[in-house]
Order: C-alpha cells, then sequence, then structure tokens
C-alpha cells in the first residue's frame, strides 16, 4: 500500500489540492503499478508562519514583496 505525504504551505483552493491528490494517485499507479485502491494520498497544509528557510518564514518572506 504506497503512501504518498506532501507538505505544503497552506491557502491553495480545494480544487487545486484535489487535483493534486488525482495526479499523485495517477502517478503511482503508472509508476509502480500499484493498484489505486491500495494508494494513500495524505496532504498537510502548514502555515506560512511555521515553514522557514535560511531564518526566513515564507510569511515574513511575502511581507517583504
Amino acid at each position: 500500500m504506497p503512501l504518498i505525504e506532501v507538505s505544503l504551505v497552506e491557502g491553495r483552493p480545494p480544487e487545486q489540492l484535489r487535483a493534486l491528490i488525482s495526479r499523485l494517485t495517477d502517478a503511482a499507479e503508472a509508476a509502480i503499478g500499484a493498484p489505486r485502491a491500495s494508494i494513500r494520498v495524505i496532504l498537510r497544509e502548514v502555515p506560512a508562519a511555521h515553514w522557514a528557510a535560511g531564518d526566513v518564514t515564507i510569511e515574513e518572506r511575502n511581507e517583504e514583496q
């Protein structure tokens, strides 16, 4: 049973998240021949204030722009 976990910054519309789930499922099925019903996808949305690179959060980076 493949399990695909994706972390991304929150704020995308539900339609985009649903499309991501579908495409990840398609990719796993095609790449390893896993039965669709056995593929699990978990999307974890993280607040922009909780995601940082180089000691700068995405929220801070967005405020600078």
